[in-house]
């Protein structure tokens, strides 16, 4: 079994695929008999993003392993395959699942005392119902409030491999991008920046650039077209 071999068949499963694909899941494409070991997979996989470079196309890693999606760049033009309008968040959605993504875990009362307003539950129905946040547990308080924190389908969504990813406050488009108050009571000013990315089929089809819509506390999602989101607000830079 030859290296080209190993480098189509993974490129065609990642293809094929309908989301990322691990390295294991990779491995158990190939009959034991020839199975390639798990650097070996790595290897082809650096070769494909080495062959890529420069074309329309990239290999990227994600939490939930390796796809292949169009170049974020070329994300406007490739938008224009689908008439129909993608999905605009509001900014309240953004700067509600930024505040989770990290401060996480959180609980909806801290979110409201960062953001100054009352988290519309709509809102976090929508966040949870896209599988971009969990409930991971209650606060030890009165009450036990919910705790809310981030999926790895958030992470696969934005195209991280880690929270370590998300970015800083610094990389925003323009300080105006940003609405919120970027501390917790006591605690330091925060960071976060844009991310984006999105699937089409079994391959990313980038962000056409533009999603995050200024919106009322209500218009959590205003138009339900698919694709991907913007994140543009967060609360506090990384520990570390």
């Amino acid at each position: 079994m030859t290296d080209s071999y190993v480098r189509n068949v993974i490129e065609a499963a990642l293809l094929a695929a309908g989301g990322p694909l691990p390295v294991t899941e990779l491995m158990r494409l190939f009959d034991d008999s020839v199975r390639p070991s798990s650097p070996a997979v790595r290897a082809a996989l650096d070769m494909l993003a080495a062959e890529y470079a420069g074309r329309g196309i990239e290999l990227t890693e994600t939490a939930s392993g390796f796809r292949i999606q169009v170049r974020r760049e070329l994300a406007a033009e490739i938008s224009r395959l689908w008439p129909e309008r993608a999905a605009r968040y509001s900014r309240a959605l953004l700067e509600t699942l930024a505040l989770i993504a990290y401060r996480q875990p959180i609980t909806r009362a801290e979110i409201e005392a960062v953001r100054g307003v009352t988290v519309n539950p709509n809102i976090i129905r929508t966040v949870i119902e896209r599988n971009w946040v969990r409930v991971v547990g209650h606060r030890d308080v009165a009450g036990h409030p919910e705790l809310l924190g981030t999926t790895r389908e958030f992470l696969d969504y934005f195209g991280l491999k880690s929270l370590d990813e998300l970015p800083p406050l610094a990389e925003l488009k323009a300080p105006g991008d940003l609405n919120v108050q970027l501390a917790l009571a006591g605690e330091a000013a925060a960071t976060d920046g844009a991310v984006r990315t999105g699937t089409a089929g079994g391959a990313a089809a980038g962000d056409p650039a533009g999603l995050a819509e200024e919106g009322g506390e209500d218009d959590e999602l205003s138009a339900d077209g698919g694709g991907s989101a913007e994140l543009v607000a967060g609360p506090r830079e990384r520990d570390g």
